[in-house]
């Protein structure tokens, strides 16, 4: 196992601020949300980066020149789709790093406390194997939750398929 990279427990105070902080998020955000299926999101045409400039000279554009605009586009819709669509840049990238820096976090803690798992189960199965006084009882008790666990075929001797079980090392 290479050198612990989550190393400081984050405090239970912490995570509860973290969570009613984006509770409280959660409800400034809630009444203006527009939901979307998977299926509208893909099927929206998207605005980013490189379109925020076009739809912004668009919206200039078409509140300079009133006769160029259809009659059928809603000028006042127009505005407050792209002041959203804008101003909700920033928040949405915070938001990201956010919750990149939450995943990165968890995973890199799961992962390091899965390896420890592994590293115990593997010494009880060796303590089972060896005899160990009480290793049998918890290696066995282990093993029914081993994640690793898979059956697959192994060829026989005489070429017919056997059912083995494996278990994934570290």
């Amino acid at each position: 196992m290479k050198a612990n990279a989550h190393e400081k427990a984050i405090d239970e105070t912490v995570v509860n601020d973290i969570v009613q902080t984006i509770d409280r998020l959660l409800e400034l955000i809630n009444p203006h949300v527009t939901p979307l299926t998977a299926h509208e999101r893909m099927a929206l045409p998207k605005m980013g980066e490189k379109t925020l400039a076009f739809v912004s000279k668009s919206l200039e554009f078409a509140q300079n020149n009133p006769s160029l605009v259809p009659n059928y586009l809603d000028m006042q819709e127009f505005a407050v789709d792209f002041q959203d669509a804008s101003g909700l840049v920033l928040a949405v990238n915070k938001a990201k790093q956010l919750l990149d820096n939450l995943a990165d976090t968890q995973m890199t803690a799961g992962s390091e406390a899965f390896q420890c798992g592994l590293m115990f189960y593997h010494s009880s199965k060796a303590g089972a194997y060896n005899n160990i006084p009480g290793a049998k009882a918890v290696y066995e008790e282990l093993r029914k939750r081993y994640p690793g666990r898979r059956r697959h075929k192994a060829a026989g001797e005489d070429g017919t398929a056997a059912d083995t079980e494996s278990e994934a090392q570290l």
